[in-house]
């Protein structure tokens, strides 16, 4: 398997990746021409990335075999996301590892514009000693707002009480319980603009929070505030910040990063000499490029080699425990998709799937994907996979139900997936024996039968009359057609029977036109598991 890796991931890193025998790693240093990286991106099963090289739909196009894309870092604006659900390809990221460097870079950014220390150093730079001009304000007793407590927002807010602050949060999804915790006052934003002396963001750039500090914000904040901005540009208007600041309204800010990146060299926020600015420095240290770097190889690593998937910006995440757990519902779900789409007709309108006893405990989300993945199949082809299935199913107007039930068959775990169109309604359920959890198909349309989820199947319904299984078997012998295992299901004495057979091969079509001049026998079907 290929791995690209591009801008710099940390040698940490790319050694965890070197040390896979089964991979072949390509290394670019620095900003290669387009036509290099793309004749290496075209070979590449996955790509890993810091913030420079852009991954767009067109790269994608261009890389048939790519699976995965690893950010060494938490932010993927540079990932076309949507292009790459798609496609199927997996986005990850590494939120935790660059946490502390950019906590510890917003509060430096808050100490620097508390007591002006840029400004004074550049003072003495040029040989001036000023010390009328550099008067500071002392953090304690200030109120910090901060919006977003996520894991950074949560390591400036404990840096911040550890100074004296009292901390006022903004974040729609934190509990109240969480809050107490980490010993912040939950508020609404309007709170947090009105009473803070210093304002920092640390969200996700989103249409609903794109522009959420601007003009109408500014103007309702204390006199001589101080904002800062160390998460994704375009949290906070520069436009409007630029004229906060000549106001007087906004006593000064700190950005390390902008609206569009680089920053012009023409842009006004050079020009303030109230705004302190780097260059997106915040996972800008040592330790969190090689934590960042090592997090996304294993990650990568974890993902071609077990499946397991970690930090996935486009479908849920299973650590390779959790993954071990749940695997043998993920290939009985995609058998089960697979059964009931060739025994459905071809135009759903709902799926439903059931998740019945200790079955109910596992992780829903993939195994309902890797059902979707099996009865999308057919309609999608190769096309078709964990990542796109919810997206392609709604395209098709299918409706998905998640069931979770207590009480059912006579088993203890057991995932069962019902197709509608109409009134039409096809079936199959699913549950595992033994120690090794080998999986066996043990309900086909409400009826009991017991059949390994494996190869060829051969279905029919006949009458339940005497010599029936002696007649298929000799038919099929004669067909050089081998029987490996057989399961029978009647209603009742003499009425109707589901037969299921375990075949080596697929039966000929001259077989299976003999069996449908019977009488007695109906509904035969073949299905490829």
């Amino acid at each position: 398997m290929h791995i690209l890796v591009c801008d710099g991931v940390s040698p940490k890193g790319v050694a965890v990746l070197r040390a896979q025998s089964r991979f072949r790693v390509t290394v670019l240093e620095g900003r290669v021409p387009e036509a290099e990286f793309l004749s290496h991106a075209a070979t590449a099963d996955a790509i890993i990335v810091r913030s420079a090289t852009r991954i767009t739909r067109e790269v994608m196009a261009a890389a048939p075999r790519l699976r995965a894309v690893g950010r060494a870092g938490v932010g993927v604006d540079n990932v076309d996301v949507e292009a790459a659900t798609e496609r199927g390809i997996v986005v990850m990221n590494t939120p935790g590892g660059n946490t502390i460097s950019t906590a510890e870079l917003t509060f430096s950014m808050i100490m620097a514009l508390a007591r002006r220390i840029p400004q004074a150093h550049l003072s003495m730079k040029r040989g001036e000693w000023d010390r009328k001009s550099f008067d500071g304000t002392e953090l304690s007793g200030k109120t910090m707002g901060i919006c977003g407590m996520g894991r950074i927002g949560g390591q400036v807010a404990r840096r911040a009480i550890a100074f004296g602050m009292r901390v006022l949060a903004y974040d729609p999804y934190l509990s109240l319980g969480k809050a107490r915790a980490q010993q912040v006052e939950l508020a609404e934003i309007d709170e947090v603009v009105e009473g803070s002396d210093f304002i920092t963001v640390h969200m996700p750039l989103t249409d609903e929070t794109r522009g959420m500090i601007g003009a109408a914000q500014i103007a309702r904040m204390k006199q001589g505030v101080y904002l800062v901005n160390c998460a994704r540009g375009g949290i906070i208007n520069e436009a409007d910040l630029i004229e906060g600041i000549r106001s007087g309204k906004v006593a000064g800010a700190a950005l390390d990063v902008y609206e569009t990146e680089p920053l012009p060299a023409d842009s006004p926020l050079r020009l303030l000499p109230q705004v302190i600015m780097t260059p997106h420095l915040g996972a800008s240290t040592k330790e969190a490029q090689e934590s960042v770097g090592v997090e996304v190889a294993e990650a990568i690593t974890d993902f071609l080699i077990q499946g397991a998937v970690c930090n996935a910006v486009n479908m849920p995440s299973l650590d390779a425990t959790t993954y071990q757990l749940v695997k043998p519902y993920l290939q009985l779900g995609e058998k089960l998709g697979r059964l009931v789409a060739q025994l459905a007709p071809k135009r759903n309108d709902r799926l439903v799937i059931t998740y019945g006893g200790k079955a109910t405990g596992v992780p829903a989300d993939p195994v309902t994907r890797h059902v979707l993945k099996g009865f999308l199949e057919m309609a999608g082809g190769r096309d078709v996979n964990q990542v796109n299935v919810r997206a392609m199913a709604s395209q098709l107007g299918l409706m998905i139900e998640e069931v979770k039930a207590a009480e059912g068959p006579d088993y203890n775990e057991w995932l069962h997936v019902a197709a509608f169109a109409g009134e039409t309604r096809v079936s199959a359920g699913g549950t595992f024996f033994g120690a090794s959890l080998h999986p066996r198909i043990v309900r086909l349309n409400g009826r009991s039968v017991e059949c390994v989820p494996e190869g060829v199947l051969f279905l029919m319904n006949n009458k339940d009359r005497p010599g029936m299984v002696g007649y298929i078997g000799s038919l099929m012998g004669r067909h050089g057609v081998n029987i490996a295992s057989m399961s029978l299901s009647r209603d009742k004495e003499g009425g109707e029977a589901l037969t299921v057979l375990n075949l080596d091969s697929v039966p000929p079509d001259a077989l299976l036109e003999e069996v449908s001049r019977d009488g007695d026998i109906s509904n035969v079907r073949v299905v490829k598991l």
